[in-house]
């Protein structure tokens, strides 16, 4: 698919969100930071770990303009996240994939209504890697299928040779790491696997790994310790949390591209929204095969989901000012400075604001 078809396919989905990131990082210019409220009781939410390092700044900083507020961010994994969510073990999920079409009716049935689903947090996937003497990495993404399947097996591989010129590569065996856990960045990975290599890659994107064998960790953090722990090792994670281990720079058209906060929010640019959905929900196709230049399709685009409306008025107004603090400017500039993430651009930060003001008890 070229460059042209992508964008008009892309068309509908821009002209009703417009650009979901932005690379300079536009601000809603009206305004929306958040102000101390006065809060107080104890909130609950849970899931992606891919929004650790983000929940921790919004969370530090949200109790610090409410004394009386305790928030607790659960690192469980994107589905346990959505799943006790729809059991009401939590307050708000955190998720670096979408709500299911099989998950939808559950989770209204949960919320009596209406259910959110806004954007909060965009990172790039790095594809992390152990080799000591190899600073720098090509990859595209049929060898990255054929590495994650099991077929590639040695780091001076013809495969891996051939997109490295110049480049000392070693004998070591190949040891690739996955999420142990059910993940959102999983299926994001597989995802963009399956787009870009389907004869390499027959899986679906899925949250669970869909290939037995190589070495697997859970949790971001886990992922990242194995690779770190593991000469030889490849892995894929939050980009914001790999730390000093160095990353992959992946095929995009005729370029290598490293991850980056502008590279995801290129990436997202030209992704549709998804069909059907309600008005309080704003998720995203995101379009792993652009080769807009610049642009990293290895991302993940995580969610803030909640209930529209509440039975208790208390944990509604818990819900609705910790959200409207992360969607606020200063909670996405606070992403942006502690996590590394691409802040929302203008139009999608005043939609998810919109959106996340209805929040109400019944």
């Amino acid at each position: 698919m070229n460059v042209n078809s992508i964008r008009r396919a892309a068309v509908p989905g821009i002209a009703a969100l417009a650009l979901l990131m932005s690379a300079c990082g536009a601000s809603n210019e009206d305004g929306g930071d958040a102000e101390a409220g006065g809060l107080s009781g104890n909130l609950k939410g849970g899931g992606a770990t891919s929004q650790e390092k983000a929940q921790e700044a919004w969370k530090v900083a949200f109790q610090g303009k409410n004394d009386g507020l305790v928030i607790d961010y659960s690192l469980l994994g994107s589905t346990d996240g959505r799943s006790q969510f729809i059991s009401k073990a939590l307050s708000f999920a955190g998720s670096d994939s979408y709500i299911k079409d099989e998950e939808l009716a559950a989770a209204k049935e949960r919320c009596d209504g209406n259910v959110i689903e806004v954007p909060a947090y965009i990172s790039s996937i790095a594809i992390a890697y152990n080799l000591p003497g190899v600073d720098e990495l090509k990859l595209d993404s049929a060898t990255l299928a054929k590495i994650f399947a099991g077929e590639i097996t040695t780091w001076n591989d013809a495969a891996i040779t051939a997109l490295n010129e110049g480049v000392e590569l070693p004998s070591t065996k190949i040891a690739p790491v996955h999420r142990a856990d059910d993940s959102g960045t999983t299926k994001n990975f597989t995802d963009y696997l399956g787009k870009t290599a389907e004869a390499e890659w027959p899986h679906e994107a899925e949250d669970a790994f869909p290939v037995s064998g190589g070495l697997s960790a859970e949790g971001t953090s886990g992922v990242v310790k194995q690779i770190g722990d593991t000469e030889g090792a490849i892995g894929y994670a939050d980009a914001s949390q790999t730390g000093d281990l160095k990353t992959v720079s992946v095929k995009v058209g005729e370029e290598f591209v490293a991850p980056s906060p502008e590279g995801a929010a290129k990436t997202v640019a030209v992704s549709p929204v998804v069909e059907g959905r309600d008005a309080t929900d704003i998720a995203v196709d995101v379009d792993r095969t652009t080769t807009e230049s610049g642009a990293y399709p290895v991302i993940l685009l995580s969610y803030l989901i909640a209930c529209e409306t509440y039975e208790d008025q208390e944990e509604a107004d818990l819900v609705k000012g910790y959200l409207e603090y992360i969607v606020s400017d200063e909670g996405q500039e606070e992403s942006a400075k502690e996590a590394g993430s691409a802040k929302l651009a203008e139009d999608t930060a005043v939609k998810a604001q919109e959106i996340v003001a209805g929040i109400s008890a019944k």
